[in-house]
């Protein structure tokens, strides 16, 4: 597939929803991309399956807190130098660029430096998401090292990581990416066409750029943008969203620390949830939603803020009192749920003492209605929460 500004405007709304809030500002993103797409000419999008075992595979992103962004626009050239001296640090020249994330600007980054070098992007990502920290990735569990990694800043500063674990590199480029003004743009996980294959979550930049349609398209046809979203997602690895809470914003503090954005939205429902209360925590990415004190969904599952008239997604960097939102939840790729996945991206690793409970589980009576994928059928037992 070959990857137009037009198509770049479909993943900047796709992006958004499966950024789960964080993943960076997906306009700015897409405006980067589309000039780089502009000035160098479209870049082509390929499948898992047309990367060579041979191949030379850099994943590119940004680090560091969405709200930066905001107010600090980035040059454009940042991740172009960490590639190049990526590139300088292991003698071999780069064949192919993905994104860490599929959420947020972290889907454009790779389409920005694509563009500038002429290479094509993977179809696929670390996540199928966005998540705060370095180690959060398939990569990371599958046993790839992240390791050289490389950052670099809107001046021109360019750091190289040789850290002793993935643990390690988060923490040091962390505290870099602050003294950088508190955003860098980054390469790391520099692998095999073989170990991208075996590693990465499929089809998601395709994924993106499916959800953002379906939302143009909702547009055209005067429907629920809302109801076009979760019915996008029916049929893929991730399984049919939920609308989980329809509310407005009412209370919403929010800080920067330690490069990244953290806080918690209140929200007042309306319609069938009124008189009920729904919080949300974030770092960077929505964690955990409770309705009334209860948990209703978690990491790694995907709790994403639409707008109910544009189906939008609202960023936490962008959520504002008085804001009416529609809080959905879509089930993550069964990939990202397993044992050792959850030990690193699970509710406990981000201080919730709760087990992670997914959707299908949570809501059996919905799922049971609308169908699951075949490997997450498991999920599908009676429960006394089935009329939730």
């Amino acid at each position: 597939m070959r990857v137009t500004e037009e198509d770049l405007e479909a993943l900047s709304i796709g992006a958004a929803i499966l950024g789960t809030g964080g993943g960076g500002d997906a306009l700015i993103g897409k405006l980067m991309a589309q000039q780089a797409i502009r000035e160098h000419g479209p870049v082509d999008l390929i499948s898992l399956d047309e990367v060579e075992h041979q191949d030379v595979v850099f994943p590119v992103a940004m680090m560091g807190a969405p709200t930066v962004f905001l107010e600090k626009v980035p040059a454009g050239e940042e991740g172009y130098l960490a590639v190049r001296r990526m590139e300088r640090h292991l003698g071999k020249s780069v064949t192919a660029l993905c994104p860490i994330e599929c959420g947020g600007m972290n889907s454009m980054i790779p389409f920005v430096v694509a563009a500038q070098m002429g290479l094509p992007v993977v179809d696929g990502d670390g996540m199928g998401r966005a998540f705060p920290e370095l180690q959060m990735e398939t990569f990371h569990i599958l046993g790839v090292s992240g390791m050289p990694a490389c950052i670099a800043d809107e001046w021109g500063n360019v750091v190289l990581f040789e850290t002793v674990d993935n643990f390690r590199l988060e923490s040091f480029a962390r505290a870099c990416t602050v003294k950088m003004g508190g955003y860098s743009h980054l390469v790391d996980y520099p692998m095999t066409g073989e170990q991208v294959k075996n590693t990465a979550v499929r089809g998601t930049v395709t994924m993106g750029i499916q959800l953002g349609r379906a939302v143009q398209a909702a547009h055209r046809n005067h429907s629920n943008p809302v109801e076009a979203v979760l019915a996008a997602t029916r049929d893929t690895i991730y399984g049919h969203g939920i609308a989980l809470f329809r509310g407005k914003v009412v209370d919403i503090s929010r800080r920067t620390s330690d490069g990244f954005a953290i806080g918690q939205a209140r929200l007042q429902g309306f319609e069938e949830d009124a008189d009920k209360t729904m919080v949300i925590d974030f770092q960077n990415e929505n964690l955990i939603a409770k309705v009334d004190g209860q948990v209703v969904a978690s990491v790694p599952d995907l709790i994403t803020l639409l707008d109910p008239d544009t189906g939008h997604a609202v960023t936490n960097e962008r959520l504002r009192y008085g804001q009416r939102v529609v809080a959905i939840g879509i089930p993550t790729p069964e990939m990202m749920r397993s044992e050792v996945a959850l030990t690193v991206w699970g509710p406990k690793q981000f201080g919730y003492d709760i087990p992670f409970v997914p959707l299908e589980q949570a809501y059996p009576a919905f799922y049971q209605q609308v169908g699951v994928p075949k490997e997450k059928e498991k999920y599908l037992v009676q429960s006394s929460d089935a009329s939730r």
